[in-house]
């Protein structure tokens, strides 16, 4: 295989479950589970702009929202599952410890190519694109198919004891569950154009969830997300990840689309001001979905796509923070 100039995203897909929770819903849930906990009527929109999410049925697993997101990647691409080159499963969450959920995803797929699991918080994704564009530019593959599966909505049903424990509980009551997948291919056109990742890994106390392995030998919560902690361990991130932008010889002003991670409202408005982008180049997503964690951003590749305010030569950023805590950007022309 001779090497490939570029590699594209070719196609997203997203599959979205039907069942919706509202915001009152989720906190009525967690007030019937922990009667000794008092919870504040409409904290979840006061505090985060939350309205609802996505809840997958129950017994559904990642690698069932990824494959069926998965599936229709390739559907839409008119690919079977034997053209995939190699399968990557990015997900915060998994089906098992061992072995990799790809493996699962790839099953139910009838994908037979070889396959591997990239876990780096909700920056799965931005990490399994910058690989997948490596290999193919390198001349191992020609097609990479990223998949993901969060099934995080699963963390509200986890018992509180306290305020103290609810507090940390807290942003995980605003996690929904999505499928996605993105295929990537060998190109002669631009594409993906750059990549750009930073860590601040002192940072990474701040957002836990804890290994089955490893019990808590002070009793805390299997979940914790210090919010406070969290955004004092990212500024400074979404500089040096835009950094590649201007590496690029462009700016914020040349960018037709931004997707970023968005864990609220706020946090969302706040990342677009920092990085001097207004708010009509984004794609809110939140609200209506909650945080789906890494799928985020292939949900907002897609309703972008969908809406028509996606068109071939748009240049299209990536943005991700994520807890550890790391940044990651992937800077693209858009060219199917």
């Amino acid at each position: 295989m001779t090497n490939p100039r570029y590699s594209t995203i070719r196609q997203v897909a997203v599959h979205v479950p039907v069942d919706r929770q509202t915001g009152p819903e989720i906190e009525d849930e967690v007030r019937s589970r922990n009667p000794g906990v008092r919870l504040m009527p409409g904290l979840l929109r006061q505090m985060y702009g939350f309205e609802e999410r996505r809840v997958a049925p129950p017994g559904t697993w990642p690698s069932d929202l990824a494959a069926a997101a998965g599936r229709r990647a390739l559907e839409q691409a008119g690919l079977a599952p034997g053209a995939v080159d190699l399968l990557i499963f990015a997900s915060a969450s998994e089906d098992v410890e061992e072995p990799a959920t790809a493996h699962a995803v790839a099953h139910k797929l009838g994908v037979t190519a070889p396959v591997f699991d990239v876990q780096n918080a909700c920056n799965g994704v931005l990490n399994a694109l910058e690989i997948a564009d490596a290999l193919i530019r390198a001349g191992r593959y020609a097609r990479v198919l990223v998949t993901t599966g969060e099934r995080s909505s699963r963390l509200s049903a986890l018992p509180v004891r306290d305020r103290r424990e609810l507090a940390l509980l807290l942003p995980a009551l605003t996690l929904g569950d999505l499928g996605a997948a993105l295929l990537v291919e060998a190109s002669d056109r631009p594409g993906i154009l750059a990549a750009a990742f930073c860590a601040n890994s002192s940072g990474w106390q701040a957002a836990t969830v804890t290994n089955p392995y490893f019990g808590q030998a002070d009793g805390a919560p299997a979940v914790r997300f210090d919010s406070a902690a969290l955004a004092a361990s990212f500024p400074g991130l979404e500089a040096r990840a835009f950094d590649a932008l201007h590496a690029a010889g462009r700016n914020p002003g040349d960018l037709d689309l931004v997707c970023v991670h968005q864990p609220s409202v706020a946090f969302t408005r706040a990342i677009l001001d920092t990085l001097a982008v207004p708010e009509d180049k984004a794609v809110p997503v939140f609200t209506a979905y909650g945080n789906v964690a890494t799928a985020g951003l292939p949900l907002q590749l897609a309703g972008a796509a969908e809406q028509g305010r996606l068109r071939p030569g748009d240049l299209v950023a990536l943005f991700g923070l994520a807890s550890g805590a790391s940044g990651g950007l992937v800077l693209l022309e858009w060219s199917p």
